[in-house]
């Protein structure tokens, strides 16, 4: 039997549908979702199936039965039930040529000539109000489907165009007020978006919206499980296998590594369907999901907090829906952009653990972070620099260590500097502490800033390298701490060599000035 075609990149259900490719039966959670309610916001990151559950709501409500034959739906919905549906998409809107508010107006009028209606209104909240009332009156109630409604906003969340992005914000609410008092000409309004946190300024006067982006029973409404995942891919897992020449256990435990791990609710995790799908089709672990545009203006943000590590972040829930665009927090854009998961999730408070879902996104951010501060071109990235390093501790060449260390911290030296010094230190130590958790993708390496931990642990099968870093002070007085604070005595049972490196940066000279190795015995 032909396999089904993987729907790579397809993000609309009558197309996938047509075409007789694969389709992870979402139609019961969909279900769920248009019988228990009728105002929702849903928000999940970008390629993780929005855009194709918007889609197959259209296809429902417009009673496209045929194309839901054998899914769960098909004998569990009144097909007779149609009702005029709007369908908006700000990812396809032109926006940036036009400005927001025509590209708004223009798609308004094409809505208003499929359904043979004239608009006499010239600014766009009169124009929906007046689509709303005539769509209605002639065709009944409507479902309202607005896709990626917050993509003119971070389109233009860089520093330099921050006030195309207010100015955005303050259209887009004007345009959303019309819903306020549009309750008697609507059946279902369905909203998604990255920003969840967005919906505090732009859908204020929509108290009865409601945010399922969190809520337990919608958890896996995008996304793949890992039954799901078995189940529906079977073929393409095989194939998989033996090409790779891996067992079926090993290579589920792969694609776990690498591509599950996603959550809302800290229970139930999912594939990212996107890095999923180019995985079984390529047959090659790698970056595919990450790669699809990650914003710089997240790293220009990390830059100027100075923060760059996120592992296991305890944030109180609230955070989440703080969206400010003058005081931008780092861990509701992570969140919201796919960068940071729920790990856990305290269902009495509501506080939450966030971490980085997998391989391919926490080495990928590594990477990515680093080769931004360095500026590093991608012919010579920062990935391969940290590759050379693990091969230089693997076979005990601490000079060709040293070689390497000096050389990324050259391309570091002009983002040390800051007027304040302690903003320079605490930059240089971030620094230092993101390099070795990428390292330790590939060597066994432990980062420790609490007191009385050295910096930077590295452990090969027949090292422990124990590192501090000081700023502008002396190798001798890092390594002298070392010995002080007995950093080695943890690894003394290990039965390796253990050797102490006590490293010291120059702010003035821009470069390591200090590095003292020696055994400690």
């Amino acid at each position: 039997m032909k396999k089904r075609i993987l729907p790579i990149g397809i993000q609309d259900f009558r197309d996938l549908r047509e075409r007789d490719m694969v389709y992870v039966d979402k139609t019961e959670h969909i279900h769920r979702l248009i019988t228990e309610g009728s105002y929702y916001f849903f928000s999940r990151p970008r390629r993780f199936g929005k855009s194709l559950t918007v889609s197959t709501l259209k296809e429902i409500f417009s009673g496209s039965k045929e194309l839901f034959k054998g899914l769960w739906i098909e004998d569990n919905w009144d097909w007779s039930k149609t009702s005029p549906v709007i369908h908006m998409s700000f990812a396809r809107m032109s926006y940036q040529g036009l400005g927001l508010e025509k590209a708004i107006k223009l798609e308004l009028e094409d809505v208003a000539k499929k359904y043979d209606i004239e608009l006499s209104q010239d600014d766009i909240k009169y124009n929906f109000e007046e689509l709303l009332k005539k769509l209605d009156a002639r065709h009944g109630k409507i479902v309202l489907l607005i896709d990626e409604y917050d993509k003119p906003i971070i389109d233009y969340l860089e520093n330099h165009v921050i006030d195309k992005a207010k100015e955005h914000q303050r259209i887009m609410k004007t345009f959303y007020s019309v819903l306020k008092d549009a309750s008697p000409h609507l059946r279902l309004v369905f909203i998604t978006g990255v920003s969840k946190f967005s919906k505090v300024s732009i859908f204020s006067d929509l108290n009865h919206l409601k945010d399922i982006t969190l809520n337990p029973n919608f958890s896996v409404l995008t996304g793949y499980t890992q039954k799901e995942l078995e189940s529906n891919f079977a073929d393409y897992i095989l194939a998989t296998e033996q090409q790779l020449n891996i067992s079926h256990e090993h290579l589920l435990e792969l694609m776990r590594t690498w591509y599950n791990g996603f959550s809302w609710d800290g229970v139930n995790k999912v594939y990212n369907p996107f890095g999923t799908l180019n995985f079984l089709d390529q047959k090659i672990f790698q970056n595919f999901w990450f790669t699809t545009g990650t914003p710089t203006f997240l790293a220009e943000l990390m830059k100027k907090q100075v923060v760059f590590e996120f592992d296991n972040l305890k944030i109180d829930s609230g955070l989440l829906d703080k969206y400010d665009l003058d005081n931008l927090e780092l861990a509701p854009l992570l969140f919201q952009t796919g960068y940071l998961t729920v790990k856990e999730r305290d269902v009495m408070t509501g506080d939450m653990v966030l971490d980085y879902p997998n391989k391919e996104v926490r080495e990928s951010m590594y990477r990515f972070v680093l080769d931004y501060l360095t500026r590093t071109p991608p012919e010579s990235s920062t990935g391969m620099t940290v590759k050379d390093l693990a091969k230089a501790f693997h076979s005990n060449d601490l000079d060709k260590v040293k070689i390497i260390l000096d050389t990324l911290f050259a391309d570091l030296s002009y983002n040390l500097y800051e007027p304040d010094p302690r903003r320079s230190e605490r930059f240089y130590h971030s620094v230092i502490h993101l390099m070795f958790k990428y390292l330790g993708v590939h060597v066994q390496s432990e980062v420790h800033t609490s007191h009385g931990r050295a910096d930077s642990v590295v452990q090969t099968a027949t090292h422990v390298y124990v590192f501090e870093f000081k700023y502008n002070k002396s190798g001798k007085t890092a390594f002298d701490q070392i010995i002080k604070k007995g950093y080695a005595d943890t690894y003394r049972a290990s039965g390796k060599n253990i050797i102490g490196i006590g490293v010291n940066f120059s702010e003035k000279k821009k470069a390591i000035t200090g590095w003292v190795v020696k055994d400690l015995v």
